[in-house]
């Protein structure tokens, strides 16, 4: 029996009974794991086993968002701290290579952190165009203004991650720097119109149409969809996201549980299906939503099966990078504490 097509989480640092119930009941493709989730390695990791364990499946993939900067999961005094995207792109108008070497570097590290816990998947490079009236949900997770800049910077943190086998995933697709809202609160309204568009927040997305998973935005684009945002319009996703990005890999959701979105979440999971998304993210971990999500997930097959499988080639296969040596290469570039 395969496995549904949606991701999801739990509540708190181990499963209950409950949880272990439902994962096995209604196998999930994947995991994801937030703060919450979140005390100390040998917890971590005994989490992640309990995942796969559920699901009798020893390679289910597990997701995190560790960014750097405020988005980071992983917290002092277990972890390192690690600064945002924004800090990073700042040494690039002197030194590019610099630039270009210290985000690779924090991905590298981020691999390292992330592979020894379980965890497979990092959402990570976020790859919107940062714009100054834009709202600061985005803010300096954004590599910054220059889409060119955003996707070096971008394909260098993926590469970091793919060195250390762990798998990136690109967002917000097809760009959510223009948002003057944060769509966790309500649903932001994009009026650029499509020429605007494909001349800066495509650009990033299009360089990295190669990268195998991508997350959407749960934004309306005025001149693109008037009555859906991107996770729900097929249009979006067709026409925009597969055809003129030419992005072929997996297409996640944001998650489902954010307010952007209207309805309960299986109503948000039908219409991210119908609108042509691989996977539903769900991320809150609370069991009524997530029998929702579960009960209007499909299972995986077709188009969508053979994206997830290919998605997660590569897990596991690290290059022969020397952790200590990288973390004091990265040290002296003097971004972290």
């Amino acid at each position: 029996m395969g496995s549904k097509a949606f991701t999801t989480g739990c509540l708190g640092y181990s499963l209950t009974a409950d949880e272990i119930a439902f994962f096995r009941d209604e196998r999930p493709w994947g995991f994801i794991i937030f703060l919450w989730n979140i005390d100390e390695p040998a917890q971590v990791q005994d989490l992640c086993a309990s995942f796969r364990d559920a699901v009798g499946d020893p390679n289910a993939p597990i997701l995190i968002d560790q960014e750097g900067g405020r988005v980071r999961r992983l917290q002092p005094p277990h972890w390192q701290t690690y600064p945002s995207a924004a800090a990073l792109a700042g040494l690039y108008k002197d030194n590019p290579e610099d630039s270009i070497r210290a985000v690779w570097l924090m991905s590298r590290l981020h691999a390292f952190d992330l592979l020894k816990l379980g965890v497979t998947i990092n959402c990570l490079p976020v790859l919107d165009v940062q714009l100054p009236s834009s709202h600061d949900s985005i803010g300096d997770r954004s590599y910054g203004r220059d889409p060119q800049m955003v996707a070096n910077l971008g394909r260098a943190a993926c590469d970091g991650l793919l060195a250390g086998g762990v798998m990136p995933v690109i967002k917000h697709m097809p760009g959510q720097g223009r948002s003057k809202l944060d769509s966790h609160l309500e649903l932001p309204v994009v009026e650029a119109t499509l020429a605007e568009l494909e001349a800066s927040d495509f650009i990033p997305f299009k360089a990295l149409s190669d990268v195998s998973m991508a997350m959407t935005a749960h934004i309306v684009y005025q001149d693109l969809d008037p009555n859906c945002p991107a996770t729900t319009s097929s249009m979006i996703i067709s026409q925009i996201i597969r055809e003129k990005i030419g992005f072929n890999g997996l297409l996640m959701s944001d998650d489902v549980s954010m307010n952007a979105l209207s309805g309960d979440c299986g109503e948000r999971s039908k219409s991210v299906f119908d609108a042509g998304c691989d996977v539903v993210l769900h991320c809150n971990g609370k069991m009524d939503e997530m029998q929702l999500v579960a009960e209007n997930s499909p299972e995986l097959s077709g188009k969508s099966l053979e994206r997830a499988i290919n998605a997660m080639k590569g897990v596991g296969q690290c290059d022969a990078s020397d952790e200590q040596a990288l973390r004091a290469e990265f040290a002296e570039l003097q971004l972290v504490s």
